[in-house]
């Protein structure tokens, strides 16, 4: 998302959870399945839990991707959501991406969650912040 917002003009705001600074960083989750993505063109990985296919098109993506001038650039309203107990991504890159960002940004810590808020009320608690957040920002009138 942080990549993809400038080339939205619809977008009002950015609300992240969970993101990674440097996605390429995360590449690690998938380290074993990496040559298979890469011959076969994709792979079926253990992502916090859950069953998710990784395209090597993917892979080439992260290898690329540097979003620093994307954050630093956006000029929308930025909240980064993240939890300390992130296993998959860890919190130094919320704070990456809001040290990066200009203002307006705003910082929440998920204590407790997990990376895909799988827990019980995670994404709920997760989507009721967000939407406090976002109301400022959005014009039912549009």
């Amino acid at each position: 998302m942080l990549s993809a917002a400038r080339q939205i003009p619809e977008l009002d705001a950015v609300a992240t959870v969970g993101a990674p600074f440097s996605p390429k960083h995360v590449a690690h989750v998938f380290d074993a399945a990496l040559d298979k993505i890469l011959s076969e063109g994709s792979a079926e990985v253990d992502l916090g839990g859950k069953r998710v296919e990784i395209r090597k098109h993917f892979v080439e993506d992260l290898e690329n991707a540097d979003l620093t001038d994307c954050i630093r650039q956006l000029h929308k309203p930025l909240m980064v959501l993240h939890s300390p107990t992130d296993n998959t991504v860890g919190i130094e890159n919320a704070s990456s991406i809001f040290q990066t960002a200009r203002h307006p940004r705003n910082f929440v810590s998920l204590e407790g969650s997990d990376h895909l808020l799988t827990g019980k009320g995670q994404a709920a608690r997760a989507a009721r912040i967000i939407a406090a957040w976002a109301d400022q920002y959005l014009d039912a009138g549009k």
